[in-house]
């Protein structure tokens, strides 16, 4: 009798407004994050809660092997993607999905799951509410990641990484943009000779870095000097096109002059940007 007036008294104390227990704020054990990321034409947002390690055994042990996982905490983990991309080698559209996964000691699978509201009840969890499904093989971090954290990472042009860390594993989850398509069209629209005052730089550089017709590329970034014939880091991206077509003697040349314009505007980077460049001319072409 004596523990349920305790109890009573307790539970009346903790609904009274205005009493202390009711204003009572403490930090949140697994913080939420959200993780926003620039990638392609879109963009990649994550949504997750981080528990920590606190000294437990996590894979194997809190996240038992072989068992589904909110992937975090609290609510589950949603990612959202703003345009097509390919996961490992499989087309996903735009949208948001829940993430949830099924580790293992020797492959994991990741899965996007189309009830956003399922939350921690994985025993509620169907198969044929999932998305898409992809098998990953884990990693082992350099140290010990107390935080369970997910990065986008890795990025270039076309790729990233959506990674999964905690403890000492890592989980990379291969991402490809799907834009070419759409830049290609782009570029095609916008680039036609009847055209004026054409974004010649971008277009040079994209082909660039795509590995596009490199001919075309020089000769538009020729004309983006032309444009602005002090614009070093323009001087020394044809440079780098150069080079790509094996023309070293142009390649350093050029690479040569950027480096004029940039100590004439104080620009040290790009002073070191061409010396090095240079360098690696020479030594891949076996000049002096």
């Amino acid at each position: 009798m004596r523990n349920f007036r305790f109890i009573l008294l307790y539970l009346l104390a903790a609904g009274m407004p205005g009493s202390s227990w009711a204003q009572l704020d403490l930090p949140t054990p697994s913080p939420f994050q959200s993780v926003t990321q620039d990638f392609g034409l879109g963009e990649i947002k994550i949504e997750y809660s981080r528990p920590g390690v606190k000294g437990r055994v996590i894979y194997g042990g809190l996240v038992p092997y072989d068992q589904i996982w909110r992937t975090g905490a609290n609510a589950s983990t949603k990612i959202t993607f703003g345009e097509n991309v390919r996961i490992d080698g499989k087309d996903v559209e735009p949208g948001t999905y829940a993430m949830y996964t099924i580790p293992g000691k020797e492959t994991w699978h990741v899965m996007l799951y189309k009830d956003l509201k399922l939350g921690g009840r994985v025993a509620s969890y169907k198969e044929e509410d999932e998305y898409m499904r992809f098998s990953i093989k884990p990693g082992r971090l350099s140290g010990k990641l107390e935080t369970f954290t997910i990065a986008v990472n890795n990025m270039t042009y076309t790729s990233c990484t959506i990674d999964l860390m905690w403890e000492h594993t890592i989980i990379s989850l291969p991402v490809q943009s799907m834009h070419d398509k759409a830049v290609m069209k782009q570029i095609a629209d916008i680039m036609p000779d009847t055209v004026d005052n054409r974004p010649y730089f971008r277009a040079a550089f994209y082909y660039y870095e795509n590995d596009k017709d490199l001919k075309q590329a020089l000769s538009w970034v020729n004309k983006a000097i032309a444009q602005d014939p002090k614009a070093f880091w323009v001087i020394h991206v044809k440079a780098k096109i150069q080079h790509k077509l094996k023309d070293y003697k142009g390649a350093i040349a050029t690479a040569g002059k950027s480096k004029t314009v940039a100590a004439e505007r104080e620009n040290s980077h790009y002073v070191t940007l061409n010396e090095e460049l240079i360098a690696e001319v020479k030594k891949e072409s076996g000049m002096k």
